[in-house]
């Protein structure tokens, strides 16, 4: 399962009752940071979970609004205890970026692993999740996300006793991709079928829609996805600005075939974001106006 929860779901300033957009994936007891700007270790702290399980950060471009919190934040994980390395994933300049803001945070005691795309990374794996993340169409530089939760496939006893697989391991090649027993290696492939479809999350912001967005999001099983403005007469500013109306999220969704649309990243000025949802769901039914703290676990299907 993928426990997925927006910290924030604001663009370009944080407002008394809505926080810069940032997103939190968990799984198994580890967590997966979307964005960091000014004051996302309070939307953390907001939504009751922890500094010290993020083990990677992934950063979608360099506007103060998605990278500014970034040195609080990390300085937070710190006191809270982290000393294990943490991964920083972002577009290129990721690295320029991280080093002169941590100037005012110093001495970390976790080193940090900067990883560029796509100069040193197409993708990165972190268990059972693939971060794959892809390339936006913004006012400069930006990467989109796909986080990928793999499935085995079931048990096969057949299999297993086809394969000459001692009993006493098989539950532990479920779990484990190779065991050594009696000084023999068996493989989970011995005992397991085809691998069954497992999870997708797509995360972009701030963008226009562009083919490379919709072929990444397909299929997925939630879309995060900006929506600046609400009203379609914003065209000309969200052309201008690099960003996407609520009603060209709802086509991207629907072209996608995705099974579920969050939308985030709300201009300031769009104060009533829930005037506009009839705008998006006449185009993608299954579509929901995203909130600080909105989260939802999302399970394997049956």
């Amino acid at each position: 399962m993928l426990e997925v929860t927006l910290l924030g779901t604001g663009g370009t300033m944080p407002l008394k009752d809505r926080w810069l957009s940032s997103c939190l994936i968990k799984h198994m007891g580890h967590s997966i940071l979307i964005d960091c700007g000014e004051g996302t270790q309070i939307a953390l702290k907001h939504s009751e979970n922890k500094f010290k399980p993020i083990d990677i950060i992934c950063i979608t471009h360099f506007h103060a609004d998605h990278i500014s919190g970034l040195p609080g934040f990390l300085l937070s994980m710190s006191n809270e205890g982290r000393d294990q390395p943490v991964t920083i994933i972002g577009p290129a300049g990721l690295k320029k970026v991280v080093n002169a803001l941590c100037i005012i945070a110093p001495n970390l005691p976790f080193d940090l692993k900067l990883l560029e795309y796509p100069a040193d990374i197409s993708e990165f794996e972190f268990g059972d999740i693939k971060i794959t993340p892809f390339s936006a169409k913004h006012s400069v530089v930006c990467t989109g996300y796909n986080f990928k939760l793999k499935r085995v496939g079931k048990f096969d006893v057949e299999k297993a006793k086809k394969n000459n697989v001692p009993m006493k391991i098989w539950g532990q090649l479920q779990k484990h991709e190779t065991v050594i027993f009696e000084d023999t290696e068996y493989k989970q492939s011995m005992v397991l079928g085809s691998a069954r479809k497992g999870l997708k999350v797509t995360y972009c912001t701030d963008s226009r829609p562009t083919e490379n967005i919709l072929n990444h999001a397909r299929n997925a099983d939630l879309l995060i996805c900006e929506g600046m403005f609400g009203d379609d007469d914003k065209l000309a500013r969200a052309v201008e600005t690099g960003h996407c109306l609520f009603s060209e999220a709802a086509q991207l969704a629907k072209k996608a075939d995705v099974k579920k649309l969050w939308l985030t990243h709300y201009s300031p000025s769009l104060t009533e974001p829930d005037l506009y949802l009839d705008t998006v769901t006449d185009i993608f039914p299954n579509a929901e106006l995203g909130f600080d703290g909105k989260s939802e676990t999302l399970n394997f299907p049956e």
